[in-house]
């Protein structure tokens, strides 16, 4: 498995609560300054010195999901005066509710990988600090896993400057400024870090140090598989960037009905290129799957590569200006494709089609023909 916490900027869905908070730390950091004639605006009132934690912290009132989150983590615990708030599934409130009051917009995105349930808690210390947390669960790995990788991914490139620094962890993790997620089996976690009385800057250093803690201590608690889905873990480790995985239940590149993908993003010196997975329980389902890729308008056959390859112009998404080659060849039980990288524009870092021909043949070289282990979807 890849198991790592990421630094990114990738965009969370907030509780409502964060999106205030937020509000009023810009509004804080542009306030123009006090005339000379003026007395200087009095110090925030937070409660700091007033230990939350002190009676051992608060507990997680919804039973499925109390297991999950220790009463303390470092010197955070449970919110004393929290109010665990449950949605969906053996929940209080309903997944309408959710869109309303937990998510900030992008809930049909949610429901998309068929998100079951939502958990809200949160933790608190003695400083202003709280870190407010956003527990979904899906029905499946694959749509667990799948949402994962849109919120630390998304549409932005894991080469970027600022793109994701990798910390070691226990789980599948990212975090960014005041921002963080976990996956493990059917479940996302995601972490805002927020202080009342924290300039942004010093809310952002804050939140390097207790939100890899929480995500540790969290992601160790969650049931199901740390494994990434099949089609994900055909993916080959060399060359790979940093968090360089997008993994789609169905319809990856606008292929259609052909089943879960994985895309890893690849540089190989200078070029840069991207390798679609598609590991399949057996041989017949993977033939199938081609014969959907072949039927795609203009798709054209590519001699001497595995057991059959086309080479097809895709456009992804479906309004995207231009059109992204790929060369997807089937060996055995995996389907397995090669495709420019459309976020460059130096002619130099585009894979060239004899550079995609060549990147699988040398992964499929090393790839085995016979059924992989079946995505770690858990019925639980």
């Amino acid at each position: 498995m890849r198991s790592a916490i990421v630094l990114s900027d990738a965009r969370p869905v907030r509780p409502l609560r964060a999106l205030f908070l937020s509000a009023v730390f810009v509004a804080a950091c542009t306030k123009p300054e006090a005339k000379p004639d003026q007395p200087a605006p009095p110090p925030p009132t937070a409660s700091v010195g007033v230990d939350p934690c002190a009676s051992g912290g608060g507990t997680d009132s919804d039973a499925v999901s109390a297991p999950f989150f220790p009463r303390t983590i470092g010197p955070f615990c449970l919110d004393p005066q929290g109010d665990t708030k449950t949605y969906g599934e053996q929940g209080k409130l309903t997944m309408d509710d959710v869109c309303t009051t937990a998510f900030d917009g992008e809930c049909e995105v949610y429901k998309s990988f068929a998100l079951k349930r939502v958990v809200a808690i949160r933790y608190v210390d003695a400083h202003g600090g709280s870190v407010e947390i956003n527990l979904s669960k899906f029905a499946t790995d694959d749509g667990a896993f799948g949402m994962y990788t849109k919120r630390v991914v998304a549409d932005g490139d894991p080469a970027d400057p600022h793109a994701p620094r990798v910390i070691a962890a226990p789980a599948a993790a990212a975090m960014g400024s005041g921002r963080g997620y976990v996956w493990r089996g059917l479940y996302l976690v995601e972490l805002t870090y927020l202080n009342e009385i924290e300039s942004p800057p010093d809310m952002i250093k804050s939140s390097e140090k207790i939100l890899p803690l929480v995500a540790k201590a969290v992601g160790e608690k969650l049931p199901g598989s740390t494994d990434e889905p099949a089609s994900a873990r055909a993916l080959p480790a060399a060359n790979m960037l940093p968090n360089g995985i997008a993994y789609f239940p169905d319809n990856a590149l606008s292929l259609g009905k052909v089943g879960p993908a994985a895309i890893g993003y690849y540089k190989d010196g200078a070029k840069r290129y991207r390798l679609l997975a598609m590991q399949r329980a057996d041989v017949d389902t993977a033939k199938d799957v081609m014969k959907t890729i072949r039927s795609h308008a203009g798709a054209l056959p590519v001699a001497s590569l595995a057991d059959e390859a086309v080479l097809v112009q895709l456009q992804d998404p479906p309004d995207a200006p231009t059109k992204n080659e790929f060369v997807i060849a089937r060996k055995g039980t995996l389907i397995a494709g090669a495709g420019g990288e459309p976020l460059v524009t130096d002619a130099a870092a585009k894979a060239t089609k004899d550079d995609k021909i060549s990147h699988l043949r040398a992964w499929l070289n090393g790839a085995a023909t016979t059924q992989a282990a079946p995505s770690a979807a858990s019925s639980k």
